[in-house]
């Protein structure tokens, strides 16, 4: 993870169609690696690896900065309009295997929507996908990302009152993950400062769980 004065972090991004989470690849990475469009169908159909240029001011180690590279997985929504779950967690769980199968894997960034609500099939759904991915530790390496968090502003909604309001489902996942959560800005998200505060957060997470890394071997099936 960390190489003399520099420091990679791996991440992946899963969700649901629509929720952003390409963008939000591409908002991580400073970059446009990810496609995105609007389509009636699911965009993302393979995976794709994303990797950020050299990031300074964002991180200090020992009363030393380190510069931080940022490695993004972009996955196939589940539940996808063309491939069935099976396709997609073996699509998933090979790419994890053979993109961080070495240096493991330190967060994976569930993307729901803040403008709309999370229901219990869907919450479970989603959980269950993320534990045949990741298994029995998911909730040692798993954050969410909310995003769209500026349609909920616009709505009224600061964080804080967002949380007093949300449903028992999404106050129960960000429980199960220690209240790894991060708002995520569709409309701030490409400001080098913005992206610097949600960096941050992501690296404090990490911090909390001792660096550790989710170690992933490649699917029999």
């Amino acid at each position: 993870m960390a190489d003399g004065n520099e420091m990679t972090i791996n991440l992946v991004v899963i969700g649901r169609t629509r929720t952003g989470k390409s963008a939000a690849g591409n908002s991580l990475l400073g970059s446009s690696d990810f496609e995105i469009h609007r389509s009636p169908s699911s965009v993302t159909t393979c995976c794709s690896l994303g990797r950020s240029c050299r990031i300074s001011g964002i991180i200090r180690r020992n009363g030393c900065e380190l510069a931080l590279r940022v490695r993004v997985l972009d996955t196939p929504s589940y539940p996808h309009s063309a491939l069935s779950k099976e396709q997609v967690r073996h699509t998933v769980s090979s790419a994890l295997a053979h993109h961080f199968g070495e240096e493991g894997l330190h967060l994976a960034l569930l993307v729901l929507r803040a403008d709309l609500p999370l229901c219990p099939d869907e919450s479970d759904h989603t959980i269950q996908f993320i534990q045949e991915l990741l298994g029995p530790t998911w909730k040692d390496f798993t954050a969410v990302l909310l995003t769209h968090a500026d349609k909920a502003e616009e709505a009224g909604f600061s964080e804080e009152a967002y949380l007093h309001s949300a449903s028992s489902t999404l106050l129960s996942l960000l429980s199960s993950v220690q209240h790894k959560y991060i708002f995520l800005d569709n409309q701030k998200s490409i400001i080098k400062e913005e992206r610097a505060i949600v960096l941050r957060k992501l690296l404090n997470f990490i911090r909390q769980n001792n660096y550790q890394v989710l170690l992933l071997k490649r699917s029999k099936e």
